[in-house]
């Protein structure tokens, strides 16, 4: 504040030699003292209005120190309870199998950064990205924003940073889906991808099984078998045991089941022997017996197939307890002889050949049963010529045969 002595420091006192020159008129002094305290009286204003600010100032930081020490929560709408929960719901639990919602943050060629809102770094490796074997997170879909669950598996020493784990996520649902699958008796395709003296090794909905050589129905070799797709069906799922065993003769046998007789497919030659060809149909392996090539006599094989050899055949029977199936391009020969001198019209007309084989194996059953039913005419019914049941025909007795009537057998020397 300007002191009262500097407020006057501009009046000048007049000397002594002034004095006896000159004497100040009284209005003059007057109006410089007047100056000075108007001065004053403003200086002194000014200090008391910054006084009485401080005042306030201090008036309001002691009531919000007073509210903080007696009602620290008053007119705050963000509870205790609130904090509490917020925490839950980005906080989790770090032991180890625990499952948590993350986002993966950055990717490289080692594996992933997972994002867990958490005070800690997580990191997905690689080889923990997916249950088949890739070189890099992107061939599981895994890209920076993607949000996902994971499995906590471990803890960095380095770092104290988590490590975590889609695969083991991926290996649970796999086994649920195989016991699934089990229940359901569903025929499923395996990759073999190796052997052992015992068996083949397939995997099949990421997980590796066990195929013994007494649950294949071919009669290839291991090394004939490897990298190639068989048809299997689930003998035991154990995944505390981590056993699970396969059987590709069951699934055979099921696709056997839908292979009616009389029926038209298309397969391959695997191989040739000296009495017929095995033939691949759809992953079953069915016999194409020398008799049953052609009408005329076939005397050597290789005359007329050769293995990789596209063909069509007939199905005439199939063992399922065996998985054997029987066929045959004879029958689809339209006139006898055709399969050694020009297969591919057996080809272009075995549709049709078929149908007429199955129309005449429809009409001799029906002919069977007719003459069952003719010496059954209790049952009421009988057979027309289309092989359907009807009414008992007017051509025989109501009541039956006669057996008196009909003359004895005579033996024929």
């Amino acid at each position: 504040m300007v002191s009262l002595a500097q407020q006057i420091g501009g009046l000048r006192c007049p000397s002594l030699s002034d004095t006896r020159l000159s004497r100040p008129s009284s209005s003059t002094f007057n109006h410089n003292l007047k100056r000075v305290f108007t001065t004053t009286k403003a200086a002194v204003a000014v200090s008391n209005a910054q006084t009485r600010e401080r005042m306030k100032l201090k008036e309001m930081f002691e009531e919000a120190y007073e509210r903080c020490r007696t009602a620290p929560y008053e007119g705050v709408a963000f509870t205790v309870e609130d904090f509490h929960n917020a925490i839950e719901k980005y906080d989790y639990n770090a032991e180890i199998g625990t499952k948590v919602k993350g986002t993966v943050f950055s990717v490289d060629a080692t594996g992933a950064v997972v994002d867990l809102t958490a005070k800690s770094s997580a990191f997905l490796p690689v080889r923990e990205a997916c249950i088949h074997g890739i070189k890099h997170v992107e061939e599981a879909g895994l890209v920076p924003g993607l949000r996902e669950e994971f499995v906590i598996i471990g803890e960095n020493e380095h770092d104290d940073s988590l490590v975590l784990s889609l695969r083991q996520i991926q290996y649970d649902l796999a086994w649920e889906r195989c016991r699934q699958l089990q229940a359901e008796d569903v025929v499923v395709t395996g990759k073999v991808v190796g052997a052992n003296k015992g068996g083949i090794v397939a995997v099949v909905e990421g997980l590796r099984g066990f195929v013994p050589f007494s649950q294949i129905s071919s009669k290839s070799s291991a090394e004939e078998l490897l990298e190639k797709d068989l048809p299997l069906k689930f003998v035991e799922v154990d995944e505390e045991q981590s056993r699970l065993v396969l059987s590709n003769r069951k699934a055979m046998a099921d696709s056997q089941a839908q292979l009616g007789i009389g029926s038209v497919v298309t397969g391959s030659v695997q191989s040739l022997k000296p009495y017929g060809a095995f033939i691949d149909i759809g992953g079953i392996n069915g016999l194409l017996h020398v008799s049953q090539i052609s009408h005329d006599r076939v005397s050597d094989i290789a005359t007329v197939l050769q293995p990789g050899d596209t063909l069509k055949v007939m199905i005439l029977s199939h063992d399922r307890e065996r998985g054997r199936v029987s066929l045959s391009t004879k029958k689809l020969e339209p006139t006898p002889g055709d399969m050694i001198r020009n297969p591919k019209l057996v080809f272009e007309k075995a549709e049709e050949m078929a149908q007429t084989f199955r129309q005449r194996i429809a009409q001799a059953e029906a002919m069977a049963r007719a003459d069952m039913l003719r010496f059954q005419p209790e049952s009421g019914l009988t057979l027309n010529s289309d092989g359907i049941l009807g009414p008992l025909t007017t051509d025989l007795p109501a009541e039956g045969l006669d057996f008196n009537e009909i003359p004895p057998a005579e033996d024929k020397e």
